[in-house]
């Protein structure tokens, strides 16, 4: 009985150390744990499209491109930014289907000309400063759309409708760019525009739509007799200047011709005059002679004293 009591009594002293050694092993385990955690968290590493902002007690420590790198665990934290270039639609959308609807509330605007006109735009822009990028602004991605809906409204205001859908779009583009540009050096947002361009621009409603199809039909139509007209100008104006190149050649040989002639006919009466005033009488009848020749060609010519009384025959009517 005894020696049952005090086996029992033995027992009862060992069983306390139980939770004890219990306690020990949670303990190391959870040492083992905090450590494993700690040296994990201790290496992080960068990619090549992000940069990595280490802040300690909410200041910033550095800022950490590619590579692996070691901070001090549950001290310092890191923040990765993705610095790839990413673009947005600015006056449609795209769900989650692929498809694209319009929003009315950005891309409908007024131009110079007092009509109204749908464009979108497509830009896209990349993180230039990470630490602006995340402590300067709450959003900054929609302060951009922002800055850029201002930028495209008043640069859109100052172009007509037709210039805007039409030979303006480049000129829009770039004055866009620049002064959004300029707003986000002022804003210092972290963010940096790449491009903006012009997707689409049209009437907003069907009407309007139809009507400017008219008006590009009269302006085709325009142009295209404007065409046929210059194409008819450069085929005439050749040939005309051709022929008056020929009239004008003609013209000179012909005063040549006459020239010719006259000087000739000048050196021929000065040489009948001289033949005048050396023999002035044989010179009058032989000019008599020959004007008679010319006036009265083949006729026969009889010549004598006007004092013979002769009967001339007479010549057969026959021939």
């Amino acid at each position: 009985m005894k020696n049952g009591m005090r086996q029992n009594a033995a027992v009862g002293e060992k069983t306390p150390k139980k939770p004890v050694n219990i306690a020990k092993a949670v303990i190391v385990l959870a040492i083992i744990i905090f450590l494993f955690i700690a040296v994990n968290s201790s290496f992080y590493r960068v990619e090549e499209q992000e940069t990595a902002v280490v802040t300690m007690f909410g200041d910033v420590i550095r800022t950490d491109s590619a590579g692996l790198y070691f901070k001090i665990p549950f001290l310092q934290q890191v923040t990765k930014v993705d610095i790839t270039v990413h673009g947005t639609g600015i006056g449609y959308a795209v769900n989650n289907d692929g498809q694209t609807f319009t929003v009315d509330t950005e891309g409908i605007m007024i131009t110079s000309d007092f009509n109204l006109i749908d464009i979108d735009f497509y830009m896209e822009y990349r993180v230039s400063d990470p630490v602006a990028y995340l402590y300067n602004s709450g959003k900054p991605e929609l302060i951009l759309k922002n800055i850029a809906l201002a930028s495209i409204r008043s640069t859109v205001i100052n172009y007509t409708v037709d210039d805007a859908m039409t030979t303006a779009k480049s000129q829009i583009q770039g004055e866009v760019k620049q002064k959004m540009q300029e707003a986000l050096t002022e804003q210092d947002i972290g963010l940096q525009i790449v491009n903006i361009t012009v997707q689409d621009a049209e009437p907003p409603t069907e009407a309007i739509v139809t009507a400017f199809k008219a008006v590009e039909t009269a302006k085709q139509g325009k142009d295209t007799a404007i065409n046929n007209a210059k194409q008819y100008q450069n085929e005439q104006i050749p040939a005309a200047e051709a022929e008056a190149d020929r009239i004008t050649q003609d013209a000179e040989a012909t005063k040549q011709a006459r020239i010719a002639e006259a000087e000739g006919q000048v050196a021929r009466f000065n040489q009948m005059f001289e033949q005048y005033q050396l023999y002035p009488l044989i010179t009058k009848q032989r000019l008599y002679y020959e004007a008679l020749e010319n006036i009265l060609p083949g006729a026969k010519v009889i010549i004598d004293d006007g004092n013979t009384q002769t009967v001339l025959p007479l010549d057969s009517f026959s021939n």
